[in-house]
């Protein structure tokens, strides 16, 4: 990898050589302009306004701009004289968490290497305490006739330098937001937290430009006399209606895309709030007063079952009671008139 630009890092009273070196590469299709009538190149040519003529590169150089129009030449000499520290060096101003910087700050990537022997002795220092402090360096410092914000950070043994952008440079998203008042239910939360599990995460490697591969494909048909290959037809998706039905639609999907079994959406019990309480409690009292309307129903049922067989059972023994007392009375009487008789026969023999 070639450097880019030569200097050092100001840790301190501590100077560090180093190379900076491009830390990405683009490996995007680009096209030329020609003319579609015969296929010419269509290019750019540099002319000079006050002499009507093409010029060479080497004849080029900076100017800049008044507000009148006046154009003010401004030469290498000019910017390596600048009076700024950080024209040659990078120099660290703090040390903060990684999550302080915005996202939104970064910019270009860059490796930066230690510039010969006796750099690797500072360099290393500087990368293990950055190692051992889970902090991030912000420096400042000057690259293609700016000066530049950055963040240096450690990439596996290499310490890397994120250019940052002013946080001036950063817009506020106002009115992005849309104005309309939404409310999102527990139900709608529960829905896409289920389809984030399903959706799962994902090896970074794994992911490709797809579309450089169609065109690539494209340009090698096209310089074989052949036809481009047909592009399939996107999947027509209708006017998204219902929320909660694509939500849930989703979810399947993404199951059977990773192998699963689509299985039933399940919702997650939504959460009681301040305002349902009174809905859920009228829809509750319904049900409360049905079932004890049941349960003394059945009770009545029951207790009458249990009087009938009471009944029963006494009239069962009162019948029994009487037939005793009739046999027994119906005895008595049996034995009375033998002993009657046997009186009677005794008083005839004695006469």
């Amino acid at each position: 990898m070639r450097s880019i630009w030569n200097g050092a890092i100001s840790f301190g009273l501590v100077s560090i050589p180093i190379k900076l070196v491009n830390a990405t590469e683009s490996h995007s299709i680009s096209f030329r302009q020609i003319h579609t009538e015969d296929g010419g190149r269509v290019r750019y040519r540099k002319v000079c306004d006050l002499e009507d003529r093409e010029i060479t590169q080497s004849e080029i150089g900076k100017g800049y701009e008044d507000a009148d129009g006046t154009i003010i030449p401004i030469t290498d000499e000019d910017l390596a004289h600048l009076p700024l520290p950080t024209a040659k060096t990078i120099e660290i101003v703090a040390f903060v968490p990684a999550d302080r910087i915005d996202p939104l700050q970064m910019d270009a990537a860059y490796y930066l290497q230690a510039g010969g022997a006796p750099a690797a002795k500072p360099y290393t220092l500087l990368r293990e305490a950055l190692k051992r402090s889970n902090k991030v360096a912000i420096a400042k410092f000057a690259l293609r006739g700016r000066e530049r914000l950055g963040m240096l950070r450690v990439v596996e043994d290499a310490i890397a330098l994120h250019g940052l952008l002013w946080p001036d440079e950063v817009r506020a998203p106002e009115g992005l937001a849309p104005d309309t008042k939404v409310t999102v239910s527990d139900k709608e939360l529960d829905l896409a937290d289920a389809l984030m599990d399903t959706l799962g995460e994902i090896d970074l490697d794994d992911l490709h430009d797809e579309y450089r591969e169609a065109l690539e494909e494209v340009v090698a048909a096209k310089a074989a006399g052949e036809a481009p290959p047909e592009s399939p037809e996107p999947a027509r998706s209708g006017k998204v209606l219902d929320l909660m039905a694509a939500l849930e639609k989703s979810v399947r999907e993404a199951k059977e895309s990773r192998g699963e079994e689509p299985g039933e959406v399940r919702q997650l019990p939504q959460r009681k709030s301040a305002r349902a309480a009174p809905k859920q409690t009228g829809g509750k009292k319904s049900t409360t007063k049905a079932a004890p309307a049941k349960k003394t129903a059945a009770a009545k049922k029951s207790t009458a079952k249990t009087a009938a067989k009471s009944t029963a059972r006494s009239s069962q023994g009162t019948k029994k009671t009487a037939s005793a007392s009739a046999s027994a009375s119906a005895k008595k009487a049996t034995s009375a008139k033998k002993t009657a008789a046997k009186k009677t026969t005794a008083r005839k023999r004695s006469a």
